[in-house]
């Protein structure tokens, strides 16, 4: 399961010209699921996303998780994180998981989340999505859960 992690001061998400979900200063996570990912994978990244101290204290430092500051999460599920680029020019996505198996770890994310304590808002699974980002920093995280 792979992640990408942006510091953000506000981002909107639509599909088909409709405005879908949006947030101010917060996250926006990527999430892709690789085929065989688990709930083990998933609790794994889900922990260290919602404790992970990207957004600034009093004197500066990044010392702070997104619920500290009380800002919101925009997840949205992103299969192209698991692209393999390797031979030739076209990438290959077959490493990523069938799509009824990723939004349901997908959905489950979202829960996990919010039973942190966190706000999340979410795209639209499979649907072509707009999205706008607003970065703060920029601040971008890649994270693995094989590397954590």
């Amino acid at each position: 399961m792979k992640a990408v992690v942006q510091r953000v001061l506000k981002a909107s998400l639509s599909v088909d010209g409709k405005l879908v979900s949006e947030i101010e200063k917060g996250m926006v996570v990527f999430l892709g699921v690789k085929n065989g990912d688990d709930e083990k994978e998933l609790n794994k990244l889900i922990a260290k996303i919602s404790k992970l101290r990207i957004f600034e204290d009093e004197n500066g430092k990044m010392n702070l998780a997104v619920k500290d500051i009380g800002g919101q999460i925009l997840l949205v599920s992103q299969f192209t994180l698991l692209a393999n680029c390797k031979d030739g020019n076209r990438p290959s996505f077959i490493m990523a998981e069938r799509p009824e198996r990723a939004n349901m770890l997908y959905l489950q994310a979202k829960e996990l989340l919010q039973s942190s304590g966190i706000v999340v808002k979410t795209g639209i699974f499979g649907a072509d999505m707009k999205i706008n980002v607003l970065n703060d920093g920029p601040v971008t995280i890649l994270l693995d859960s094989e590397q954590l």
